[in-house]
């Protein structure tokens, strides 16, 4: 068959070409007729961004992704047996989990916990962590940015990165895209953990997080990076935890 038919054919059935996808997902990480241009700091730990992303947690016995919404809700009853949990719009709440997030710009290395609260003292004790972790591996940061949450703004938090001679910049208000890295990898963390399959409970999501995180540093190629993987552009690390 003709090549220019085959175009044709995709084309009209809205498929993207292989460099406009992800390799590992096949998710189009780029719009049709669109160009993008992609900006990165020259070195490891130029810029760290650093984020929380909250999801809900899931119920013992699975929520409504294994039994459907109608017997999801219940199986939230019963996650609580002793006293009622609060109610939003109806159905029972159980609370959010924090993902904490510090994303590498250069590179795309990421250390990520997952804790119960954004409060300054959490987000100020997982900043220490990560600069820590960072240090470990041969990431020295220099400038950290987040948005304009208030534990981000705590002069506690402040007075961290001033104590490791860090420059603090802000993301622009009301223009996520600002801190597009570590929203790229939010939305990677949704589709190859959070929601990739159905958990039983919020134990078993969490137990599952090391290897996400494991396999989106060493083994996932990025198509932002050529296919390279997040260890690969840090220097040693490859060899070292691979």
């Amino acid at each position: 068959m003709n090549v220019s038919t085959v175009q044709r054919i995709l084309s009209r059935y809205g498929c993207l070409r292989l460099s406009w996808t992800d390799p590992a997902t096949g998710a189009p990480v780029r719009a049709k007729r669109r160009q993008i241009v992609r900006y990165e700091r020259e070195a490891p730990g130029d810029l760290v961004h650093v984020d929380i992303k909250k999801l809900g947690r899931i119920p013992d016995g699975g929520g409504h992704r294994i039994h459907g919404r109608a017997q999801g809700g219940r199986n939230s009853s019963a996650h609580r047996e002793q006293g009622r949990p609060r109610k939003v719009h109806g159905r029972p709440n159980l609370g959010y989990a924090f993902l904490h997030h510090a994303v590498d710009d250069h590179s795309r290395y990421t250390y990520s916990e997952i804790l119960t609260d954004e409060k300054r003292e959490t987000a100020t004790a997982f900043m220490a962590r990560a600069l820590e972790h960072f240090n470990s591996v041969g990431i020295t940061t220099q400038r950290v940015m987040t948005d304009n949450g208030a534990c981000y703004r705590s002069r506690m938090f402040r007075d961290l990165l001033a104590e490791h001679g860090i420059k603090h910049k802000w993301t622009r208000p009301y223009r996520p895209q600002t801190n597009g890295k570590v929203e790229r990898f939010n939305r990677t963390l949704q589709e190859e953990w959070a929601y990739a399959r159905p958990y039983s409970s919020e134990s078993e999501r969490v137990a599952a997080f090391p290897n996400f995180l494991h396999t989106y540093n060493h083994d996932r190629g990025h198509t932002a990076l050529k296919g390279a993987t997040p260890a690969d552009r840090v220097p040693n690390l490859a060899g070292q935890y691979s």
